[in-house]
């Protein structure tokens, strides 16, 4: 495709690609820009390396002409998108690249990579966070996924909500808070739970969670105590009918003195999991697999097309794969009480503006260098947590249901449903 656009000379056309969803995943009713802050960043360093060229042309997949340009590479156009925390719905333009065909069109598999996994880690974990009730959710599910995959993970868990990681290069690479406890192993190396215990207490002091679920849960909770005194911050339990264990595990621990010791619960917790324990003496949950995988929805459908050529608006008619032609504007309306009402999408203008609207779109790169002043991740958190108190309470349902927040979309010409 680029090799004809170049030989043909179309690649030198100036063009308008934009990133959205034509859908949200079954029962979610809002989705979560993620990955923007990792994004701009790739693509402002994004290459073609000589022996990366050298592989192409030795194997056929692109002529001397396009081997030539890709060690030429440099992204020159302009990205605009949603701020990274924004929630976006069917129909949300959340990336608008406009720059020549070549230049642009060589990004979209670097930018849906990275937007659709780390947007749909960001749903997922904001729905637990939701579910949890403002006690703190730990990521831990580093070992349930890729390598790279579980730091950029960890990073739109934190965006979402999550309080800790278990990553540590996450936590090198992006400030997160990290945290963590002993595995069952290291209880089962020593020669009694209560030798493991001492030896982490002597390491770690009392402030430190001991898991207490590789035996007996009771007697582990007793030897707990026994080495560490009522001081000890916190008992993990791993397994088990964990809202039974919960209130029993408090009642035993109050009984021995350590009414300060906190209870947190781990293994295959989903949002649905977490809600169920909202009544029990939980004080923190660890999520793994189901965060990970995007509890159930393990891609955020994100699709990249596009929507002008040289000023001109161009469709996509394929049924049900339809798309709205033209560079699009989008704002989202509220109430005087901060309530959103809905999201207006303009093609080929701007909205008129009325009073309590918010623009949604912001510049991310310029000339292909990233703006100054993007926000932080603290700032893309905090920003979420705003989001998710402006939508409808129905929005924050973990139940199937509407999008919380219809888009409206106006002008253009349309190639079918967006």
């Amino acid at each position: 495709m680029l090799s004809a656009a170049l030989r043909d000379g179309t690649a030198d056309r100036h063009c308008v690609f934009e990133v959205f969803a034509r859908r949200l995943p079954t029962g979610r009713r809002y989705g979560v820009v993620a990955g923007t802050g990792r994004l701009v960043d790739l693509i402002a360093e994004f290459r073609f390396r000589a022996e990366e060229v050298e592989f192409l042309k030795s194997r056929g997949i692109v002529d001397d002409a396009t081997a030539e340009w890709l060690g030429k590479y440099r992204f020159g156009g302009d990205i605009d998108g949603y701020t990274e925390g924004e929630l976006f719905f069917p129909g949300s333009p959340i990336i608008t690249v406009s720059g020549t065909f070549a230049e642009c069109v060589a990004l979209e598999t670097l930018i849906l990579s990275v937007l659709n996994h780390d947007s749909a880690i960001a749903a997922a974990a904001a729905r637990m966070v939701t579910a949890a009730r403002g006690r703190p959710v730990i990521e831990m599910g580093s070992r349930r996924t890729q390598e790279e995959a579980a730091v950029a993970a960890a990073r739109a868990a934190y965006l979402a909500g999550f309080a800790f990681t278990s990553n540590l290069e996450a936590g090198r690479r992006y400030g997160i808070p990290t945290t963590g406890t002993a595995a069952h192993a290291f209880t089962l190396l020593h020669d009694s739970e209560q030798a493991a215990f001492a030896s982490q207490v002597a390491t770690l002091g009392k402030q430190t969670t001991l898991l207490v679920d590789t035996y007996d849960i009771a007697q582990g909770i007793r030897n707990a105590i026994a080495v560490a005194g009522p001081e000890l911050r916190a008992v993990r339990i791993d397994s088990g009918d964990l809202s039974v264990l919960a209130s029993e595990s408090r009642a035993l621990l109050d009984s021995l003195g350590a009414t300060d010791t906190q209870i947190v619960v781990s293994g295959d917790l989903d949002e649905y999991a977490i809600a169920a324990l909202a009544a029990e003496p939980v004080d923190a949950y660890g999520a793994g697999t189901a965060v990970v995988v995007g509890s159930g929805a393990p891609t955020a459908g994100l699709v990249y097309k596009l929507v002008e050529v040289e000023g001109r608006p161009v469709v996509k008619r394929s049924e049900n794969k339809g798309t709205v032609g033209g560079r699009k504007t989008a704002v989202r309306r509220h109430k005087p009480t901060g309530t959103a009402t809905e999201e207006l999408v303009v093609s080929l203008g701007v909205p008129d503006p009325q009073p309590h609207d918010r623009a949604l779109q912001r510049p991310l790169l310029r000339g292909g260098e990233p703006v100054d002043g993007l926000p932080t991740i603290k700032d893309s958190r905090e920003h979420l947590r705003q989001c998710l108190i402006s939508i409808p309470w129905e929005g924050l349902k973990l139940s199937a249901g509407d999008p919380a927040v219809p888009v409206v979309m106006s002008g253009g010409i349309s190639g079918g449903t967006a």
